[in-house]
C-alpha cells in the first residue's frame, strides 16, 4: 500500500509505510495522507518513532532444543 506524500520541497509523491517512517524521522515530508485526512507534519499529531527495546528476550528460549525425530 503506498501512501500519498508531500515532500519538503512541494513534490507530490507516494511511498510505502516504511518509507514514510524514515522520511519523516530525516526531516524530509512535508504532509502525507492518512485515512482521516492530511496530516501536516509541525502542526498535526504525528506518533513517535519507536524506541528499541533493552531489556531482556523472552520471546525465545536460551535453553530451548531440538527434539531427535528418533525414539
Amino acid at each position: 500500500m503506498l501512501i500519498p506524500i508531500i515532500t519538503i520541497t512541494r513534490q507530490p509523491d507516494s511511498v510505502p509505510p516504511y518509507v514514510l517512517d524514515r522520511m519523516l524521522a530525516c526531516g524530509e515530508v512535508h504532509a502525507f495522507e492518512r485515512s482521516s485526512g492530511w496530516v501536516m507534519v509541525g502542526r498535526d499529531p504525528i506518533r513517535a518513532a519507536r524506541a528499541s527495546y533493552h531489556g531482556n528476550e523472552r520471546r525465545h528460549s536460551s535453553n530451548f532444543r531440538f527434539k531427535s525425530l528418533q525414539a
